[in-house]
C-alpha cells in the first residue's frame, strides 16, 4: 500500500514528464517551424545580441548545463515514489562535482610529475 508521499511523488513525476514533453514540443516544433516558414532555414541561428553575451562553450557543455539539473530534479521526484527515499540516493550533482574535481586534481598531479621528471 502506497502512502500519501508516494502517491504525490508519482503525480509529480507524471506532471514533470508531461511538462517536459510539452516544452520540448513547443521549442522544437512550433517556434522552429514558425521561424523557418517565415524567414527560411538560416533563421534558426541565435541572434547576434544573444550569442554575444553567451560564453563560447561546445554543445556538450551547454547540454550538460541544462541536462544535469533536469536529471537531478527528475531523480529527486522519482526518489519520492520509493518507500524509503532516504535509503535511495538518487543524486547526480555530487557525482558530477566529484568527477570534475577529481579530473582537475589528476591533471595537476600528472603535470607536476612530468615537470619533476623533466628537471631530474
Amino acid at each position: 500500500m502506497m502512502n500519501f508521499r508516494q502517491r504525490m511523488g508519482w503525480v509529480a513525476v507524471a506532471l514533470f514528464l508531461l511538462l517536459s514533453v510539452t516544452v520540448a514540443y513547443y521549442v522544437f516544433e512550433i517556434i522552429s517551424l514558425e521561424q523557418v516558414q517565415r524567414d527560411g532555414i538560416d533563421s534558426l541561428a541565435l541572434p547576434p545580441a544573444v550569442s554575444a553575451h553567451l560564453p563560447p562553450l561546445p554543445l556538450w557543455a551547454w547540454s550538460s548545463v541544462f541536462l544535469v539539473p533536469y536529471l537531478q530534479l527528475f531523480l529527486f521526484l522519482f526518489s519520492c515514489t520509493r518507500a524509503d527515499p532516504r535509503a535511495v540516493g538518487y543524486c547526480i550533482l555530487p557525482v558530477c562535482i566529484f568527477l570534475l574535481c577529481s579530473r582537475r586534481g589528476t591533471a595537476k598531479s600528472t603535470n607536476q610529475r612530468a615537470g619533476l621528471l623533466i628537471h631530474m
